[in-house]
Parts: structure tokens; C-alpha cells; sequence
């Protein structure tokens, strides 16, 4: 692990001897991108530490606290604490008011949809917390979208073995394809409303 800095060095080393605890502790605080964690918790699995539906298990059960622990951010505390407290959880307030028009202007649906796409993976969870979203229907939502996450860097982890750190390189060819799916799903899912509204008014 010479590539890596010393900090994240300890830290994977603290999930290692956690296990799938380390993986979900590790997604509930974010500190380390989740695709670090969930290739990391694939190497574990190639060293025969963890199994493999254990570690996708955890990973998806840590990408749902983490979006639960968002969603009651923008809940019970709304804009103003966004604001005052966004920069120390990495989220910029211009994400916010973009994935709030989001939220607006696609509804619940994109809770999923929005889960594909960088950034706006974690901060879409803050306006439907916002828009006081049904918390079981966000939470299926989420799980939906964090357990094929899981599946894929589990899996690359688990392939990439003792190489497992060039996991983003191994993961463009997977994800660049689920961005355009998730934009075009979007675009699919306007259309369907614009015309509904259409309907509705004609």
C-alpha cells in the first residue's frame, strides 16, 4: 500500500480488524470514499477474511445509514443548518440547491436515479429529507440503488486481489455506463411527466 498516505493506510487497517463492521462504520462516516471502503472490503474477501454477500450485506446496510443520517440532516434541520454546517460533511451548498431542483422537479423517482451519479449520490438525500419524504419509501429507494454499488466494488475488489488500489481505473468501464443510464433515465421520466401534465390540462 505505498501509494496510499499514511492516515488512509490506518484507517483501512482499523476497518480490516472490524470486519464488516469496519465496512459499515466506515460508509456511515464517510470519511473515505465509499468505492475505497467497498473495494477494500472486496480485497478482504480475496484474502478469505470476510465473504463476499457478507461484505455487499454491510456496504449496502452503511450506504443506507449514511443517506438516513443525511436525510435527517435536511428533515430536522432544513436549510439553515445546511448552511451553517454543510462544509464540515464536504457538502457544498451549491449541490444543495441543485439537487433540491432536482427533487422538485423529478419527485421521489429520483432518489434512485440520482444515486448513479457523482456528487449528487449522497446530497440528493438531503431535499428529500427537505421535502419530508416518506422515510420508507426513501429508504427502499436508496437500498435499491447502494446494492448493485456494493455488488460492482465488492466484486472489483475482489477480482483486482493485491492490486485492489486500482480500482477506479478497473470501474470506469462500469460506471461512466451507469451515469449515462441514470441521465437518460431522468430524461425518460421527464418526459413521461411532461406529458402526463399535458394530459391533465387538456
Amino acid at each position: 500500500m505505498d501509494s496510499i498516505s499514511e492516515i488512509l493506510h490506518t484507517l483501512l487497517l482499523w476497518i480490516e480488524s472490524l470486519g464488516y463492521f469496519g465496512i459499515l462504520i466506515g460508509l456511515l462516516m464517510e470519511v473515505i470514499p465509499s468505492e475505497i471502503v467497498l473495494g477494500f472490503g472486496g480485497y478482504l474477501v480475496y484474502k478469505g477474511e470476510i465473504s463476499y454477500a457478507g461484505a455487499v450485506l454491510f456496504g449496502t446496510l452503511g450506504a443506507v445509514g449514511q443517506n438516513w443520517i443525511l436525510y435527517a440532516f435536511g428533515r430536522f434541520g432544513g436549510r439553515p443548518l445546511v448552511e451553517k454546517y454543510g462544509k464540515y460533511i464536504k457538502i457544498k451548498k451549491k449541490h444543495v440547491d441543485l439537487a433540491e431542483e432536482w427533487f422538485k422537479k423529478y419527485g421521489s423517482g429520483i432518489v434512485f436515479t440520482a444515486r448513479f451519479v457523482p456528487v449528487m449520490r449522497q446530497v440528493i438525500s438531503i431535499p428529500a429529507g427537505m421535502a419530508k419524504m416518506n422515510f420508507w419509501l426513501f429508504t427502499g429507494l436508496t437500498a435499491a440503488a447502494s446494492l448493485p454499488w456494493a455488488l460492482l466494488f465488492v466484486h472489483l475488489g475482489r477480482s483486482l486481489g493485491e492490486n485492489w488500489e486500482n480500482i477506479h481505473e478497473q470501474a470506469k468501464d462500469y460506471v461512466l455506463p451507469a451515469i449515462i443510464l441514470a441521465v437518460l433515465l431522468i430524461i425518460v421520466y421527464s418526459l413521461y411527466k411532461f406529458r402526463k401534465s399535458r394530459k391533465k390540462s387538456a
